[in-house]
């Protein structure tokens, strides 16, 4: 599964749990062939909901100051837009070396802003990143329970099969498995921890921590 972490993020979308219907254990595939979304089944984990939740709340002053910022951000450049567009306007549709400037400083002054969204958004996507990383590191285990208590002998991504019947969809099972072995997960990142396990020079020069963040895969 591909990390959702992206550091340009500019905020957490509000997510609610969803709640899944209770599949039997017996439940099982009809012709062996099954279809999954993984990438469904961390977001709709129990864990991770609740983990979404409970950042809106901690990096609350972050989401508002990054919500803030693009607010002023996307007035800025509008209004310097609106003055490049007026300009060459009035340049016949020409373009001129001052309105090649006013050009350049648009582009710069995107640049910038998007520099400072993803400064601002860092703190967040790494808490997400690290939220996302523990409960992958139990979906390979997931998917090898869901896949054998449905006695589907291939599984195929669900957004690359045409069609399916109902029943070769087994997410929900990865879902519920998921949730057994990682009930709940952690929202703040041990200091210097980066996607992937990695950890700062700073943190690595400290004892092992043997609560240490799962790789992802």
């Amino acid at each position: 599964m591909k990390t959702i972490y992206k550091a340009a993020a500019l905020a957490l979308a509000p997510m609610t749990a969803i709640a899944l219907t209770a599949v039997p254990a017996a439940a099982q595939t009809k012709s062996g062939l099954a279809v999954v979304d993984l990438e469904e089944a961390v977001a709709k984990s129990t864990a991770y909901t609740t983990a979404i939740s409970q950042m809106q709340t901690t990096y609350k002053p972050q989401l508002d100051q990054v919500n803030t910022r693009r607010t002023a951000i996307e007035a800025d450049l509008k209004a310097k837009n609106e003055a490049l567009q007026a300009a060459y306007k009035a340049a016949g549709n020409k373009p001129t070396p001052a309105i090649e400037t006013q050009y350049q400083q648009l582009q710069q002054a995107q640049q910038a802003g998007q520099a400072e969204l993803q400064r601002l958004t860092q703190p967040v996507a790494l808490a997400r990143a690290y939220v996302e990383e523990q409960i992958v590191a139990k979906l390979d285990d997931a998917l090898k329970a869901a896949t054998a208590k449905t006695k589907a002998e291939i599984v195929f991504k669900k957004g690359a099969t045409e069609s399916f019947a109902a029943g070769a969809d087994i997410t929900p099972q990865v879902i519920t498995e998921l949730n057994a072995l990682v009930p709940s997960v952690g929202i703040t990142p041990p200091a210097g921890w980066q996607p992937g396990g990695q950890q700062g020079q700073a943190a690595a020069a400290a004892p092992a921590n043997p609560a240490q963040a799962p790789k992802s895969r």
